[in-house]
């Protein structure tokens, strides 16, 4: 009877995958007829909690991905680096302090922390960082500074920019490059009425503007270029008139910026400091020799967040900023080669390892925002299925936004590509583990894949 059982209950369930696996057929076939998909590729892969197949559409095929594409370089961050990994800002200087005058310089150097100043974090604010230095300056004495303020930024390689990153995407927020000290997540904003600049959330350091902005239409249409260690920034495109926008942009110097504000820091806590503010960039720049600190007297060690703080923003809110700075991360402390080359190079090697075909997984960056990315649906599920057998699976997990339609999984989007991958358990219990990428889609990829996705609801 107990056998009799079982079997039906076996039969059952090879049933209800079957009805499943029609229904999401039918769903994605009738969006690849649509008038809108006549150019479209579709990668679809849809597995059960144990990993077997439940349903998928071309699941090899290598698309542009988009955001989805964390999803891997956030696991094997968490896998690596371990989630209580921190980096690590310090503050040093060269020379004697005597009768409360530093006769040298003081440095602010990090192993290129994303967080440091950033608005996220609780107790990480740029307030904190900045009311711990003058503590630390206060505690060793110093009243006045005879030398240069120089911030190191030499932890990393001089680029900054994953190869492949549009030239539209540079100067936007979510374009900001990494540096060996990144500073406010590399980000500012501008409050600009129509075409007129009315303030910015800080003074860009030695930055002019050059300004092709029209007043017209009823949204946002601007695009912000800069370049990394350049001083002139353009915008271009329309916002709306007779009101204040709120437009942001990547910082194009990070660590001078860091710098300035430091010395303004100085200034206002009566600190006398009559050098100049320096980068290491700029003294290689300048053709003069790296500075050796190893020497120095360190004052002030301040750490970032967690790594699982850090991947939770990385995947609740996409910023790019942490996925290109895990890379470089990865590729330093695991190559020995701080390359965004080594990084994606690393990257590929750990899934590899993990039994994911290579040919499926062609990573151009960390973060998915250049389109030479190639991944298939196939892979990602095979990554998040890797990731819901491991220990730090529930630090992964809680990252992923729950999407429109109550599902909770990443979402990536780009010029013509959507794409959504994550997890979802049915209203009758079941788990199941998908991922779905469409590009070249005329209509909203977004609505469209949804869709297709509600059927596992």
């Amino acid at each position: 009877m107990k056998k009799t059982f079982a079997i039906l209950a076996f039969s059952s369930q090879i049933i209800f995958a079957q009805n499943i696996a029609q229904k999401l057929d039918e769903a994605a076939k009738n969006l690849m007829n649509s008038p809108a998909a006549i150019s479209s590729t579709l990668s679809m892969y849809v597995a059960d909690e144990n990993g077997n197949l439940i349903y998928e559409y071309q699941g090899n095929k290598g698309l542009s991905t988009a955001s989805t594409q964390k999803i891997f370089t956030a696991a094997a961050a968490l896998e690596t680096l371990g989630k209580n990994y921190t980096y690590t800002t310090t503050s040093s200087y060269s020379g004697t302090v005597s009768g409360g005058i530093l006769n040298g310089n003081l440095f602010i150097t990090s192993n290129g922390d994303p967080t440091l100043g950033s608005w996220r974090y609780e107790n990480y604010k740029p307030e904190n960082f900045k009311q711990k230095l003058l503590d630390a300056l206060k505690k060793s004495g110093i009243t006045k500074i005879s030398g240069d303020l120089i911030i190191d930024d030499s932890y990393f390689d001089h680029q900054t920019i994953p190869g492949g990153w549009p030239w539209d995407d540079l100067g936007n927020y979510y374009g900001a490059g990494v540096w060996g000290i990144n500073w406010r997540e590399n980000q500012f904003d501008v409050n600009i009425s129509g075409t007129e600049f009315k303030s910015f959330s800080y003074p860009l350091e030695g930055v002019q503007w050059l300004s092709d902005l029209k007043a017209a239409g009823n949204s946002d249409q601007s695009l912000i270029f800069t370049a990394p260690y350049s001083d002139v920034a353009l915008i271009n495109g329309s916002l709306p008139s007779g009101k204040v926008t709120t437009v942001s942009g990547s910082v194009p110097n990070p660590p001078l910026q860091l710098g300035v504000e430091v010395q303004k820091w100085l200034s206002e806590s009566g600190i006398g400091f009559s050098g100049k503010v320096i980068t290491s960039s700029h003294i290689e720049l300048e053709g003069k020799k790296a500075l050796n600190i190893s020497d120095n007297k360190n004052i002030l060690t301040y750490q970032s967040p967690t790594l699982d703080k850090i991947v939770y923003w990385f995947l609740r809110k996409s910023i790019n900023l942490y996925g290109e700075t895990f890379i470089k991360t990865l590729g330093k402390e695991k190559n020995g080669n701080p390359s965004f080359k080594s990084g994606v190079e690393f990257l590929r090697a750990f899934w590899k390892s993990k039994g994911i075909n290579q040919n499926m997984i062609n990573f151009a960056d960390g973060s998915g925002l250049s389109p030479q990315n190639y991944v298939s649906a196939k892979a990602e599920v095979q990554a998040l299925l890797y990731a819901k057998k491991q220990a730090w699976f529930e630090t992964f997990y809680e990252g992923f936004p729950t999407q429109d339609n109550a599902m909770k999984m990443k979402s990536g989007t780009m010029r013509d590509t959507k794409s959504y991958a994550g997890y979802h358990t049915s209203k009758d219990g079941k788990k199941y583990v998908f991922s779905a990428i469409i590009n070249n889609y005329e209509g909203s990829g977004s609505t469209e894949l949804q869709k297709i996705l509600n059927v596992l609801k």
